[in-house]
């Protein structure tokens, strides 16, 4: 059976009308009885769940804590557009995020042989590569909703104040199948033997590591970091898959290039490992502001646009550019 603990939480809750919070102790329950093979009892409460979620309304309680803390201030939701087939990444890339998806997609199979899919991905590398995009597409092949994480609305100045935030926004994000994105994730999960942090951003961390641990499957949470150096050594254990996205070599640049101009319906008249040559060193969203930069002045050129003199003119004003910033 389920630990007392749990059951006794989930009695108060049911009392108070605290849908929110009964549901997440609930789903924990589900979890822990799946992990003994006690399938029968967890199956029995996930049908319980599922027909209730939309008979029972949401309790005045509810309402007013939804509206008091303002989780549009501390979550930004997006309907995602991005698919992985769009995006330029190896095939040992596609074929890991692939089977997380299916893992979802499958997740009552899995559940039957006491499994849950993998939830939790950490994205490190270079700015520019395309590790929101990554987030945003998983979303899309998930069919949920993307929540990005506001820092400006979570970080506070007062005691205690961020790690109280945190858990509002985590406990929103487990009322629904979802993608929780932490960008630029070293803001929160920074590495706690830093003697130049403070013990709130301590406090923070650990609250963030709890947090982690707690979701439930259906919440697919991805931190992306350009600085894996500053996280802290626990955060890297709460993932179970971890993927580098490193600067684009030649061969991806030159199938950006391709697919560029397929999307685009513009041939670029340079042969495409040409291109790439001269865009090594960029990033993606570098090379994706070139390509928009060129069309851009093909369309106003017209109706006598010299493709090839865009181009050249093109690099001389981003080679200008780059001799100013340095």
């Amino acid at each position: 059976m389920a630990r007392g603990d749990l059951l006794v939480s989930l009695i108060k809750l049911g009392l108070s009308g605290d849908k929110t919070r009964l549901k997440k102790v609930a789903e924990t329950i589900i979890a822990e009885e799946r992990a003994k093979r006690h399938t029968v009892l967890a199956n029995k409460i996930d049908e319980v769940l599922k027909n209730t979620r939309a008979e029972i309304p949401p309790t005045q309680s509810a309402i007013t804590s939804t509206s008091t803390h303002r989780i549009d201030n501390l979550l930004q939701e997006i309907i995602p557009e991005k698919r992985l087939d769009d995006l330029i990444l190896s095939n040992d890339l596609k074929q890991i995020c692939r089977e997380v998806v299916q893992e979802h997609h499958r997740a009552d199979l899995l559940r039957s042989y006491s499994l849950e899919p993998r939830n939790r991905l950490l994205l490190t590398g270079p700015p520019g590569n395309g590790k929101t995009s990554l987030a945003e597409a998983i979303a899309e092949s998930l069919m949920v909703p993307l929540f990005v994480v506001r820092y400006e609305g979570v970080v506070g100045t007062y005691l205690g104040e961020t790690a109280n935030r945190l858990k509002k926004l985590i406990d929103h994000a487990c009322t629904r199948r979802c993608v929780l994105f932490f960008d630029e994730f070293e803001t929160l999960g920074k590495e706690r033997g830093d003697t130049h942090e403070t013990g709130e951003i301590k406090r923070v961390v650990s609250s963030l590591l709890m947090q982690i641990d707690s979701l439930p499957s259906h919440v697919v949470v991805i931190g992306a970091t350009n600085h894996p150096e500053l996280l802290d050594r626990a955060v890297w254990r709460r993932f179970q898959v971890r993927l580098d996205l490193p600067q684009p070599t030649h061969q991806r640049i030159a199938e950006w290039i391709e697919r560029f101009q397929q999307r685009t319906d513009l041939r670029l008249e340079y042969a495409p490992s040409t291109l790439a040559k001269k865009l090594h060193g960029l990033n993606f969203a570098e090379i994706e502001e070139f390509g928009t930069t060129v069309l851009r002045n093909h369309v106003l050129d017209q109706p006598s646009s010299n493709i090839k003199e865009i181009i050249n003119r093109t690099f001389k004003t981003w080679a200008a550019r780059s001799v100013k910033a340095n």
